[in-house]
This record gives C-alpha cells, sequence and structure tokens, in this order.
C-alpha cells in the first residue's frame, strides 16, 4: 500500500507540473496566434486523443509518463508547401523573434507562477508549525559556543523577522550557500524573579559546515535543534519497567544517574541507549522530589537492541500558526519563489566548479519517495513539496543546455543580437550534445537515487 501511494504521489506531482508547464507554452502560443496541433500529457506513441477546438487541437496522452510536449505549426518538422496564407502566418517560425521567446519561456514561467500560487494560498490559510524556539545545544558545538544555551525564542535572522522553524532553517540554508555569518534576535527567559523576557542577539559562523552538509541535518551540526517540552511522564503502561519501578503519570524527571535531563527527547534518548542498565531516576511529584531506580528492558529492531521502560513521553513542540493577509501572502510567496531560485542556481553553480558534490543531483526515485512521505504528512507538506519541485522544473527548464526551453532562449537571444537565426548545422550540432549532456545528467541522478535507497 505504501509503494502505491508513493507512486500515486508522484504521478500526480509529475502530471500537475507538466500540465503547467506545457499550458503556458500553449496559452501564449494562442495568444501570439501560432496554431497548436496537439497537446500531449506523455512521450512516445499516443495511445488516446481527441480533437477539440477551432484549430481541432489534438489533445492527447502518450504511453511514457514523464513529460510532455506542446506540437505547433512549425516548418521545420511539417512540409508547409500546401498551406494556406492564413494558415502560414501561423506557422511558428513565421513569428517575430519577441514572439517566439515569448511562448518559449511561457512554460518555466508558468511553473514559477504554479509555486507563487501554491505558496500564497499556504501562507494565507496558515501553516501550523513548530515555533523556532531551540533546544540546549551541546558544550562543544558552534551554537554554544555563539551562546545559545536552549530555550532561546529566535525572532529575527540577519534583522528578518522570523515566525516559524522552517524559516529559520530556510534562513541558515541560505547564509551557508553564501558562506555569511548568522546574527540572531533572540527573546531569553529572565531567570531572576521579575517577569518578561530577556532580548540579545548571537552571531553564529557558519563556515565550520560545507555545502556538502547541507543534504542531511546541517542544523545538528551546528548544535541547532528544535526545542521539547519538559520530560513530564505519560500514561504509565500496566506491568512494565516504569510501572514497576514506581514511577507515575506527571512525574517531572529532572536527572538520570545525577546528569540533569534538559527535556523530554534526552529522557527518551538515555532510555534507549541502556536496554538492561540500571537508571537512577531523580525527579518532582506534586512538588516532592523522589529518587527511585529503573531498568530498561532489552529490545532488538531492525537488528538493533535498544531499552523500553513502557511510558508515554510527550515530545510535541511549541506550536504556532503563521497566517497573512492575501496581499502580503503574494509578497511572501513571490520571495519564496525567487530566493529557491537562486539558491537552486547557486547550488548548480558549485557543482560545476566543484565546491558541491554531484551527489547532490537527484532523479525520479528520490522526488517520487520525497513525494510518498509529504503526502503521508499531510497536505500542507504536499503541497510545498509541489511547488518546491515547480520551481526546480523552472530553473532547469531555463538552463542554457540545448533541447531545452533555455537552450532556446539562447539561440533566440543570439538572434536577437546579430540580427540572424542560429544556423542549422550549429543548431544540429548544439542538439546532440544537449541531449548527450541530459543524458549525462540522468544517469547520474539515478545513480545518486539508487545509491540513496540502497543506504
Amino acid at each position: 500500500m505504501m509503494l502505491l501511494q508513493t507512486l500515486l504521489a508522484f504521478f500526480v506531482v509529475l502530471g500537475t507540473l507538466v500540465v503547467v508547464h506545457e499550458l503556458g507554452h500553449y496559452w501564449v502560443a494562442r495568444w501570439c496566434g501560432v496554431k497548436v496541433l496537439r497537446f500531449s500529457i506523455g512521450m512516445g506513441k499516443v495511445i488516446f486523443s481527441r480533437r477539440l477546438g477551432s484549430d481541432q487541437t489534438e489533445w492527447a496522452i502518450s504511453v511514457l509518463p514523464l513529460g510532455g510536449y506542446v506540437k505547433m505549426l512549425d516548418a521545420r518538422e511539417q512540409d508547409v508547401g500546401d498551406l494556406s496564407a492564413e494558415d502560414l502566418k501561423r506557422e511558428f517560425t513565421r513569428q517575430t523573434v519577441w514572439r517566439r521567446i515569448a511562448i518559449v519561456a511561457a512554460g518555466p514561467i508558468a511553473n514559477f507562477i504554479l509555486a507563487i500560487v501554491i505558496f500564497a494560498g499556504l501562507y494565507s490559510y496558515g501553516i501550523p508549525e513548530p515555533t523556532p524556539r531551540v533546544r540546549a545545544a551541546p558544550e562543544k558545538s558552534v551554537a554554544y559556543q555563539a551562546g545559545l544555551r536552549g530555550g532561546e525564542l529566535i525572532t529575527a535572522v540577519n534583522g528578518e523577522p522570523i515566525q516559524i522553524w522552517s524559516d529559520l532553517r530556510w534562513k541558515l540554508l541560505q547564509l551557508t550557500v553564501e558562506k555569511k555569518p548568522a546574527q540572531l534576535d533572540v527573546q531569553r527567559v529572565n531567570p531572576g524573579p521579575s517577569a518578561g523576557n530577556l532580548l540579545d542577539t548571537v552571531t553564529v559562523p557558519l563556515d565550520s559546515l560545507s555545502t556538502d552538509d547541507l543534504e542531511g541535518d546541517f542544523l545538528g551540526k551546528l548544535g541547532i535543534d528544535l526545542a521539547r517540552p519538559k520530560a513530564i511522564l505519560g500514561k504509565i503502561l500496566p506491568g512494565g519497567p516504569a510501572q514497576q519501578a514506581g514511577l507515575r503519570e506527571g512525574d517531572l524527571i529532572v536527572a538520570v544517574n545525577g546528569s540533569p535531563v534538559n527535556d523530554g527527547l534526552a529522557f527518551v534518548e538515555l532510555v534507549r541507549a541502556s536496554p538492561g542498565k540500571p537508571l537512577k531516576i531523580s525527579g518532582l511529584r506534586g512538588g516532592q522530589e523522589f529518587d527511585l531506580t529503573v531498568v530498561p528492558q532489552a529490545q532488538v529492531k531492525n537488528g538493533q537492541t535498544f531499552g523500553r521502560i513502557q511510558v508515554e513521553v510527550p515530545m510535541a513542540p511549541e506550536m504556532v500558526t503563521a497566517s497573512s493577509p492575501p496581499v502580503q501572502a503574494i509578497g511572501k510567496a513571490t520571495q519564496k519563489t525567487w530566493d529557491t531560485s537562486v539558491l537552486t542556481i547557486k547550488m548548480l553553480g558549485k557543482m560545476l566548479i566543484g565546491e558541491v558534490s554531484l551527489k547532490n543531483i537527484t532523479g525520479p526515485i528520490t522526488i517520487a519517495d520525497y513525494a510518498g512521505q509529504t503526502a503521508r504528512v499531510g497536505i500542507i507538506s504536499y503541497l510545498g513539496f509541489i511547488a518546491f519541485i515547480s520551481i526546480s522544473l523552472g530553473v532547469m527548464n531555463l538552463l542554457p543546455i540545448p533541447v531545452l526551453d533555455g537552450g532556446l532562449l539562447l539561440y533566440y537571444s543570439l538572434e536577437v543580437l546579430t540580427g540572424r537565426p542560429v544556423s542549422e548545422r550549429f543548431g544540429e550540432i548544439a542538439q546532440r550534445a544537449g541531449v548527450g549532456i541530459l543524458m549525462t545528467l540522468m544517469v547520474v541522478a539515478v545513480f545518486n537515487d539508487i545509491v540513496r535507497l540502497m543506504s
């Protein structure tokens, strides 16, 4: 069932992005007066089609569900000798260079517009996410050395306000790629008798991270993690080690074997790491201190042994729903789309000069896996994933590689500069080179996908 869900989620993403991309080409071609012969979802042999509209455009589904195309009246591909003068006016190559540029650019632009629409909808609706409150950092970590001690609420990064955890991660990701330090505005809980928060600023250097670290938990490598609630026990399962030791629901765990326990996650990690080993628990119950010993039960799963005491420990982080008025949401969505596009281009540039490993290139297997994961998390995560992939598709298609939209835009830009179209001979050579580049990228992407899947 999980495989079927992953495949369904993947094909919904792919189908949506292909349709939107090709509709961009189609609508602008029609607007420019170019005759569209076929609109196909999928590549290869047509397995279903219907002719609609005054031009009898063939709307088709083709056998290979990995892409699509818009086939226009084009003298380079069809014999136009028998066409009427009226139809010849609607042939693609007879259009002005600016119209051809508009038609070709419309596909990637449609993908960017889709991302803006999705992000704007999510920002208007409101995204429930953890607040950017940080957990206690390990003493030797970059975050600890910068002054973060745990419990701080981060309100801005380099002067830009943030509301949710993903905003913090995104800002630090951008700064890591740009190799710039992060200046964090934080609110600290006042430890003194007076109420209120203490405002402070800390600077976290990011030069300890390489761009290869970005694929995994790069925040964890800095010592920055999401804050969790205190280790207050929930439901105690009957007959388990926790009940036998005398632990009760509502107990606050403050130390294990004499070492302070900062939160529920830390307590769970200690228990899991101690199968069959006695743990001396110090805690508070109704304001009264207590000490007792519990021995975690050893359990084996996937070849790994871990400890359990059969008690629920709530670990849900502090949440907030961040929403914006429609106009502000559109502005934020546009900025998000722009920032993501720029970051993608920077990462591609760093790959070309060797600063970023080619291992970061992903293919359809990884995309399908992420599609399934986000679909299982919920509709908000899934829509956000579609928006990010739509941006990636738009950027990819704008790369100046022959056979992609960006390659055609390069040809037409040269035509604008020189006053004459690119020669057919040059176009053929560039076309073959472009196919070779795309095939190489696809092989690398699929290889990386298989390595990820195996590991």
